[in-house]
């Protein structure tokens, strides 16, 4: 198998990457780290130890937490002074277009972008789906559908300038199959996956690739929201082929691969990391446990 690789000169390799480093030469902008336990941050270290170059985004709040715990976060990576940090509030345009002004005068440029941003209210994540709230349905799309659609407008053209680019995001497997608990943010991830295929033609012909990841159930910050979030991981290692349950790193390794040249060729996707549990059918549980005593 041949493997083509981009021969556009970029910045120097992250400090301690190794000289064959995937993401050698590739800034890359990581939106949604929360704490250490987020897949975006699980993300970010994965493409920093291949030698991307890296910027954050965090959301301003009267406490400052996110962005504390952001920059406590950054200051673990090698040399941190040479990563970006900026505020944005995803659900204004405004913010959007100034921090990608600041990207592009710092970087000239963008290859990769990490879209790991998503929101619901807890009360409609926890309340039947019949029962959403009005409010809480346009919040959910609002965060974690149609960001997307307004940070891609906003990153393509830094792509498109340098001939191409890698832009992800996360979903979960509750589109196609109902997962109790997940209610109003179901319905904003399949949002999600049809802008991730329209934007896939739409920024195609600029060499701007477009996917996403779903993966399987992660103890993170907004995963805590999720009713039975500790049943889907123990029935992920009893009954999923690989049995055993994922972990951050596992989604930043996805990532890395989505970011390199490796996948120059690879859009409008949804890519599995969930131990193979998505080619399961619901029976199958039942199936697994049938020698059990009254089964």
């Amino acid at each position: 198998m041949n493997v083509q690789t981009s021969q556009r000169s970029g910045p120097a390799l992250a400090p301690g990457a190794p000289a064959s480093a995937l993401l050698a030469g590739k800034k890359a902008l990581i939106m949604g780290v929360a704490d250490k336990h987020s897949i975006a941050w699980g993300i970010a270290q994965a493409m920093h130890a291949q030698g991307a170059s890296l910027a954050f985004t965090y959301l301003e709040e009267p406490r400052g937490r996110i962005e504390k715990n952001v920059r406590e976060l950054v200051s673990t990576l090698g040399k941190p002074e040479e990563s970006l940090l900026f505020p944005c509030d995803v659900t204004d345009d405004s913010a959007i277009e100034s921090l990608f002004g600041n990207i592009a005068g710092r970087w000239k440029g963008l290859d990769a972008l990490a879209h790991c941003i998503a929101f619901a209210d807890r009360d409609d994540l926890n309340r039947p789906f019949s029962q959403v709230s009005r409010r809480g349905y346009k919040l959910a799309m609002e965060i974690s559908a149609y960001s997307l659609n307004a940070v891609a407008r906003a990153a393509a053209p830094l792509m498109a300038a340098q001939g191409g680019g890698s832009i992800f995001t996360l979903t979960y497997n509750a589109v196609e199959k109902a997962v109790p608990g997940y209610s109003a943010m179901a319905a904003a991830k399949a949002a999600l996956e049809v802008g991730v295929r329209y934007l896939a033609v739409e920024l195609g012909p600029s060499k701007v690739r477009v996917n996403t990841i779903s993966a399987g159930p992660v103890r993170t910050l907004s995963a805590s929201a999720v009713k039975g979030i500790s049943a889907l991981r123990r029935w992920t290692e009893e009954v999923a082929p690989l049995h055993e349950n994922i972990t951050i790193e596992d989604v930043g390794n996805t990532a890395v691969y989505l970011a390199s040249d490796l996948s120059r060729m690879v859009t409008g996707n949804t890519i599995f990391v969930d131990s193979g549990a998505h080619v399961l059918a619901a029976q199958v549980g039942a199936i697994e446990h049938r020698s059990e005593p009254g089964g």
